[in-house]
């Protein structure tokens, strides 16, 4: 009878829970192929610093993955107030239920940071821009001093990737990425990522082979062929989401653009710093209206798509209403009047700029109709 599988050694057996197979041979699926290995292997080298790659299903599997490879009952994990609602959940509910405390904290002020941190802190989940609000943060700050009291630091990096924001290289210690987003690049695919240093590699390994975490070879394909064009998509998202972001400043019907690559914009400076890219996602907030003229606007936009899954080809918008998801930071934003609350989240993908910018006009003739 034919052997599918070639006998291991005690050492091929054990290095099972760490990683790709060192005989480079086929054990069992959940444990990855070649397809799997490439995509993994691609994505630690693209992130200057980082010893492994580990792969799962989504983006919220990653965050999962890795918190629950760094947490423990008893802990408490400060997080970012303009986190990623599903992380945001998974705090009240999955660590919650694990007994682990969630504390969030200021995006923008470091010192209110460093002053919630305690003796049971044990994990920093950082998101750099914000989701919605795009608050940029200081992260290689943040990160000193986590480190300094050995907290193990965790940034969702979807938005800049590693092609514009090296997170390792700034102290962060675990890089988490939605694969689905720029990296897979066409919308149809699900996935995401953590790369981490060797030791915390390790430890994401073995909790991912515990969890029964895996990714299909067709899917990594997938991922594998958007990885091929993403900094190209990159490019043109970021100088079309620019050249848009700067047409929505001098509207009168905007109170303010949510855009850290646009100069005067709120973090621009440490974008500046530490980036050396961007993408198409950002915001913008209507100056007064209702919800109903926020939903006429985005009902009126033909080439932009509803959805959040943005990152991939189309341009998408959202609507964005922050404060029902605010711990320890304020919505509208310093500064902004009461009435300027009814945000929209673009996404630019490759559509003509020009034309992107037509289907907003015929958002703002709208947006004026139902005032």
């Amino acid at each position: 009878m034919a052997r599918f599988h070639p006998p291991l050694s005690r050492h091929g057996i054990a290095s099972l829970c760490t990683g790709r197979n060192e005989d480079g041979r086929f054990y069992y699926g959940r444990r990855g192929s070649p397809t799997q290995w490439a995509l993994a292997e691609a994505l630690t080298q693209i992130e200057p610093g980082a010893a492994g790659t580990v792969l799962y299903p989504s983006g919220v599997a990653a965050i999962a993955g890795v918190l629950l490879s760094v947490l423990k009952p008893g802990d408490v994990l400060l997080m970012t107030d303009n986190a990623y609602d599903p992380s945001r959940v998974m705090a009240r509910g999955l660590l919650k239920d694990f007994g682990v405390e969630t504390r969030w904290f200021d995006p923008t002020d470091t010192a209110a940071f460093e002053a919630a941190l305690c003796e049971r802190t044990a994990a920093v989940l950082l998101e750099s821009p914000g989701s919605l609000t795009m608050e940029v943060q200081d992260v290689p700050a943040i990160c000193a001093m986590a480190r300094a009291r050995g907290i193990v630091t965790i940034l969702d990096n979807t938005w800049a990737s590693p092609l514009g924001f090296a997170a390792l290289s700034h102290g962060v210690d675990i890089s988490v990425m939605s694969l689905t987003k720029h990296v897979g690049g066409h919308s149809d695919v699900m996935m995401g990522s953590a790369s981490a240093s060797e030791a915390l590699y390790q430890k994401l390994r073995r909790r991912a082979q515990m969890l029964g975490q895996v990714v299909s070879p067709d899917d990594a394909a997938l991922v594998l062929r958007g990885l091929r064009t993403m900094a190209i998509r990159l490019e043109r998202e970021t100088a079309s989401a620019i050249a848009i972001a700067r047409w929505l400043e001098g509207r009168p019907e905007v109170a303010r653009v949510l855009c850290p690559m646009l100069p005067g914009s709120p973090g621009h400076e440490l974008w500046l710093r530490d980036f050396t890219g961007g993408c198409g996602l950002f915001s913008f907030v209507l100056k007064g209206g209702t919800s109903a003229a926020r939903d006429a606007f985005i009902d009126a936009l033909s080439l932009f798509g509803i959805g959040y899954s943005w990152g991939g080809f189309e341009s998408l918008a959202t609507p964005v209403d922050p404060a029902t998801i605010r711990t320890a930071s304020l919505w509208p934003l310093p500064g902004m009047d009461e009435a300027d609350r009814f945000g929209i989240r673009l996404a630019i993908g490759l559509e003509d700029a020009g034309d992107l910018i037509a289907d907003l006009e015929a958002g703002f003739e709208a947006w004026r109709g139902y005032r």
